[in-house]
């Protein structure tokens, strides 16, 4: 969902013919036009849309074309986190019925020392990939991603429906593709004109929208420790 560098020229916003009443958000770390529910991430240099979070197991930020690939990421490490576990748990009952020296190729203490760090390794990571899904569904279900949930206060925006919102990040209707991770959700439309243009209903609206686009410093540290949020420029047409 990463938004393009650089498009923030003012020939660009003059070809969109502002009316009154318009606005359009201007990042100033990467110069780009933010489109709405857009963050900027200082780590990938660039805005998102629909951006959750930055991901340092994936390496980039979790956004609206690849939460699905997150989502399934997150439930397969559980999944075979729990096997691990069951694996575990059956291989300890064996080697109790029977002989420990036959039962593994180690010795019996090489056994059971590596059969507790397989399963504190199994248990750790069924936890947090657990708890790590469980948000992702929960955002989704929501239509509210994580950045969304720290600024709760400063939305005014109507929420899409939970079943709406769950087909439309994992492409479609339900079927076996959702759990597929190699069959990618619908095909993302490219942004029109109008999608980088954010509409207020009037002077006032306007003039709130840029006594906001600065946050208190504590909301600030919050953003920056969860997100990496940085601060919007904002170009406006009355």
């Amino acid at each position: 969902g990463a938004v393009p560098k650089g498009n923030a020229t003012k020939e660009f916003i003059e070809s969109l013919q502002l009316k009154p009443g318009q606005v359009v958000y201007k990042c100033p770390k990467c110069c780009s036009i933010k489109p709405d529910r857009a963050h900027h991430c200082s780590v990938c240099k660039r805005c998102i849309r629909k951006m959750d979070h930055h991901c340092p197991w994936v390496n980039n930020c979790v956004g609206e074309n690849n939460q699905k690939y997150f989502v399934l990421f997150t439930m397969y490490i559980a999944l075979i986190s729990l096997h691990a576990l069951i694996m575990v748990g059956f291989h300890f009952l064996h080697c109790f019925e029977e002989d420990w020296t036959k039962c593994s190729s180690f010795s019996p203490p090489t056994t059971v020392i590596l059969l507790i760090l397989l399963c504190f390794e199994g248990l750790l990571f069924l936890i947090f990939t657990s708890v790590m899904f469980g948000t992702q569904v929960h955002s989704i279900c929501t239509d509210e991603t994580g950045i969304e949930r720290l600024q709760r206060k400063n939305q005014r925006r109507q929420r899409r429906g939970s079943w709406k919102s769950v087909k439309e990040t994992f492409g479609g209707a339900f079927s076996l593709h959702w759990f597929n991770p190699f069959s990618g959700p619908s095909h993302p439309k490219p942004l029109s004109d109008r999608d980088w243009v954010r509409q207020v209903s009037s002077v006032s609206d306007t003039e709130n929208t840029e006594t906001t686009t600065e946050e208190p410093s504590e909301e600030r540290k919050d953003l920056d420790s969860a997100e990496k949020h940085e601060a919007d420029g904002l170009v406006t047409s009355m």
